[in-house]
């Protein structure tokens, strides 16, 4: 590493009296409401910061739009490709790029990529197929996942990027798959395909390994839902012997991990995992949303944050978490609203600025960003999650220096 000590110190010199310390850390619950007219939101992701929620909106005739959700601007409509229905599954880091589904003017459904200043973008879909759908998003928003029907009407895993277009990303034996998540640079996709047994089953591709097939629990089938950022770490829900559906953490070392579920229940999916794999966030047995850790093994949010739910309000689902582990979305019922709404979940942790993740922002922080600078980023030292570990990283701990300590 060659950034230099006089640089450092003019870094220091230039933000030592912002530096406000802070003891502890805030936990918030966010009710995200609806768009206007409707009457329910669902939550499925949120970027780096957790300034950014994407999902959708239904009414109570049933139609649904795809929305984007900020603090200062509340829920915003995305719109639709000429009909009446979208759905947004996908977001950026930086929240500037969603991506997810929308019915054409023709009612059929198409993969879209919106952006503010382009709106909404058909990704159209395989050659000879009509319907298609977009489930996930690299971290700069240039690689897009989903499924698409090809020209004999079988359901495909796609990949698609605006040079190459939508790519066919075969399956595992009887010709449909889906794409449910990518990597943070694009390069690992996960979700399901049908196996030569027609049992689906959770796969991982790669470019250079096709499709690999990352087998089950014990029973006959398994769907991937997310990926880690550097694409080693894969959770979703598999069968186990019984039928009922497990939580799964799969790595190439450890395989398919059962994740257990809430004490009283059988069922649990994981639908999110942190950027370095070690948080997975999913839902249980009726409807409780939950997070898992290697440490604390599987908790139910609704009692871990039970002091930031009004009286009757529960959490169901939590589908996304943030890269850092910190923002959790997902749905619930508002007791004060008496609806169900998104949410977000600020759980004050880690810091800002906390790159070890130990509570405290100090010289061990620095040290660290300082070590990797230069470096690629979308790893815990990134933490604008920007894509390059640089001087905007260091300021981030220098602003929040102190905190927790």
């Amino acid at each position: 590493m060659c950034y230099t000590q006089s640089r450092f110190k003019a870094l220091l010199s230039a933000c030592v009296m912002s530096l406000i310390a802070t003891a502890g850390w805030s936990q918030s619950l966010t009710w995200l409401g609806t768009l206007p007219g409707y009457d329910t939101s669902y939550a499925n992701a949120v970027s780096a910061d957790g300034a950014v929620v994407v999902g959708w909106a239904e009414n109570a005739a049933g139609q649904k739009r795809a929305f984007r959700w900020t603090a200062a601007g509340g829920m915003q409509d995305l719109g639709s490709l000429g009909g009446s229905y979208s759905w947004a599954y996908g977001v950026s880091a930086d929240g500037a790029v969603v991506v997810g589904e929308a019915y054409n003017a023709t009612l059929r459904s198409r993969a879209f990529r919106w952006t503010a200043s382009g709106g909404m973008q058909d990704l159209g879909t395989l050659p000879g197929g009509y319907p298609s759908a977009a489930r996930g998003v690299s971290a700069d928003g240039a690689v897009v996942v989903g499924w698409a029907t090809n020209a004999a009407g079988h359901r495909r895993a796609f990949r698609w990027t605006a040079s190459g277009g939508m790519q066919d990303l075969g399956h595992l034996g009887s010709n449909n798959s889906a794409a449910r998540g990518v990597s943070a640079d694009g390069a690992v996709v996960v979700g399901e395909a049908g196996n030569a047994a027609r049992y689906q089953r959770a796969f991982r591709w790669t470019a250079s390994g096709g499709m690999q097939d990352l087998g089950d629990l014990g029973g006959c089938c398994s769907t991937a839902y997310a990926v880690s950022a550097d694409g080693a770490v894969v959770v979703g829900g598999a069968s186990i012997a019984g039928g009922q559906s497990r939580a799964f953490r799969w790595t190439a070392l450890g395989g398919m991990q059962d994740l257990g579920t809430l004490p009283g229940y059988v069922y649990s999916y994981a639908y999110g995992v942190s950027a370095d794999g070690a948080v997975v966030v999913g839902t249980a047995g009726q409807w409780h949303a939950l997070r898992w850790t290697a440490s604390g093994g599987m908790e139910d949010l609704n009692t871990t944050y039970a002091s930031l739910l009004t009286n009757g309000s529960v959490l169901r689902e939590a589908r996304a978490i943030s890269p850092n582990g910190r923002y959790i979305v997902g749905w619930g019922y508002n007791a004060a609203t008496n609806r169900i709404e998104a949410f977000l979940l600020d759980t004050g942790f880690p810091l800002r600025g906390d790159v070890d993740r130990n509570g405290c922002v100090d010289d061990a922080d620095l040290l660290q960003v300082l070590f990797a600078f230069g470096e690629r980023g979308y790893r815990n030292e990134d933490l604008n999650w920007d894509g390059t570990i640089d001087d905007a990283d260091l300021l981030e701990v220098l602003f929040n220096f102190g905190s927790g300590c």
